[in-house]
């Protein structure tokens, strides 16, 4: 039976456009998400995205189901579960 351990998605590294890698938490990435969301255009969101009603819901379902985002052209945004302890 696998660990349970192995599915847990508490840190995160954080990859984006002329940006160092980041270590974020599940809360941090969360936050990153919504500003994210915030500052694109509700019609440029992939139509899984449009369904929600607020910024925070989609955020939660990005997390909970993608690991990147696009974000323009020539733009990336993506994010990677990690596990920082042995």
């Amino acid at each position: 039976m696998p660990d349970p351990l192995m599915y847990q998605q508490d840190n995160f590294v954080v990859l984006e456009t002329n940006q160092p890698e980041q270590f974020l938490t599940a809360l941090e990435l969360l936050e990153k998400l919504k500003k994210t969301l915030q500052q694109l255009n509700v019609h440029d969101l992939p139509p899984d995205l449009q369904r929600f009603d607020t910024v925070a819901e989609q955020a939660q379902y990005l997390l909970d189901t993608s690991c990147e985002l696009d974000i323009g052209i020539g733009k990336y945004l993506q994010w990677y579960a990690v596990r920082l302890e042995k």
